[in-house]
């Protein structure tokens, strides 16, 4: 397989992806941004936890959806993160999901 094939071969995977996200979003309450994934869910829980002077969020989500082109199926029924970086969680308005 040529750099070109594997390129090629990324961008149809990707552009698959988006039009999977399109399609499930308005099944979905919350969107949530991790510094190595992007999530829909449809419950989320957040914790902030600390020790050794060091602090880090927790999230479980339940419902979920990964954006993950390498994952078979990416509807899940939880997940968990923990995570030392900025997490994003924002609620979708029903009206503007696209």
């Amino acid at each position: 397989m040529s750099t070109e094939d594997l390129e090629d071969y990324e961008a149809e995977s990707e552009l698959v992806l988006y039009r999977e996200y399109r399609d499930v979003a308005p099944m979905f309450r919350y969107v949530v941004e991790t510094e190595r994934r992007f999530y829909l869910a449809n419950r989320v829980e957040q914790r902030t936890v600390g020790a050794d002077g060091r602090s880090w969020i927790e999230l479980d989500l339940h419902d979920a959806w990964v954006w993950d082109m390498y994952r078979t199926n990416r509807f899940v029924a939880s997940v968990r993160v923990v995570t030392f970086k900025d997490v994003n969680v924002e609620e979708l308005p029903r009206e503007e999901i696209p």
